[in-house]
């Protein structure tokens, strides 16, 4: 396959101007397009490339697509609805590194690929002022040899390329991640304005919570890696004792008239999981009582 060179961009706006900006910066031949054609003009200004005055245009001797835009419904219209994949010579490759659905992302595939047209998903982590310095972490599904044709194109705008694998697979990914930090945001909001009601300091939450649930404290990091998927379960604590202190957060927002909802879902889930898999197996064999269900092992 030939190198990519010729990069057509869709969607400048504050994540899309930042990542094309360092394609340019990076010596690739950038046009760029934009449903607003002045953004796509300020991009110009600010950065170099060429702004495309239709989608035709911008996509005419492209080599590489890259979409930033907000879902895979905007993706399928510009590229079928408002005929950017007509524009498109045989052997473009396609690239959505927007959070797309993987379903739909697979749908696409489909159809470019009866055009000849390959199709990669890259979703993004790490927000615009990673992307204005080019250390996005990137998440990537798709075929190895378009994977390997695309990462120029990675190096220049992230730190870290994880191969997902097949078509979708980086969407799966993105969401998944997207779900875990959007946990642990309200999770740890909960459990401070919990605090809060009981009378403690805010920023003495927040010092404490910082050290003791991550780094070397977060469970992927103490316990997942080194006792789930090696199926060592050797933490040394009980899944009862974890249960028993989880209810007694509960309690005690109940006691203040505190929110708790995610704290009582989660002391259900762990009373439910030391009733069927037995309370004094380690606290990190809860991961059968997902397993079981879903019928898969990590």
């Amino acid at each position: 396959m030939n190198p990519i060179r010729k990069v057509s961009f869709i969607g400048v706006g504050n994540m899309g101007n930042a990542m094309a900006g360092q394609l340019v910066k990076k010596g690739f031949d950038v046009t760029v397009y934009d449903a607003r054609a002045e953004t796509a003009q300020g991009f110009v200004t600010q950065h170099g490339g060429r702004a495309a005055s239709t989608l035709a245009d911008a996509g005419k001797g492209a080599d590489a697509v890259i979409f930033m835009v907000p879902d895979d419904k905007v993706v399928q219209q510009v590229l079928f609805d408002d005929g950017l994949a007509d524009a498109l010579a045989r052997g473009t490759t396609v690239i959505d590194m927007s959070s797309s659905a993987p379903a739909g992302t697979v749908a696409i595939g489909e159809h470019l690929a009866a055009r000849d047209i390959a199709y990669v998903d890259a979703p993004v982590m790490g927000g615009v002022v990673f992307a204005k310095d080019a250390t996005l972490d990137i998440m990537v599904g798709g075929s190895s040899a378009q994977i390997e044709r695309c990462k120029p194109l990675f190096d220049a705008m992230g730190r870290k390329l994880y191969v997902c694998g097949p078509l979708g697979s980086g969407h799966v990914l993105k969401c998944l991640t997207n779900y875990i930090n959007a946990c642990a945001m309200i999770n740890t909001l909960e459990a401070m304005t919990i605090g809060a009601k009981f009378g403690l300091d805010s920023g003495v939450m927040a010092g404490a919570i910082e050290a003791m649930c991550n780094g070397r404290q977060h469970p992927i990091a103490k316990k997942v890696v080194p006792h789930v998927m090696t199926r060592k379960y050797a933490t040394g604590m009980a899944m009862q004792f974890i249960a028993k202190d989880v209810q007694i957060a509960v309690d005690t927002a109940h006691n203040i008239d505190a929110a708790a909802p995610l704290a009582e879902k989660t002391a259900e889930l762990w009373a439910a999981a030391c009733k069927q898999l037995g309370g004094k197996l380690d606290q990190t064999e809860i991961v059968r009582y997902w397993e079981d269900q879903s019928g898969v092992k990590l």
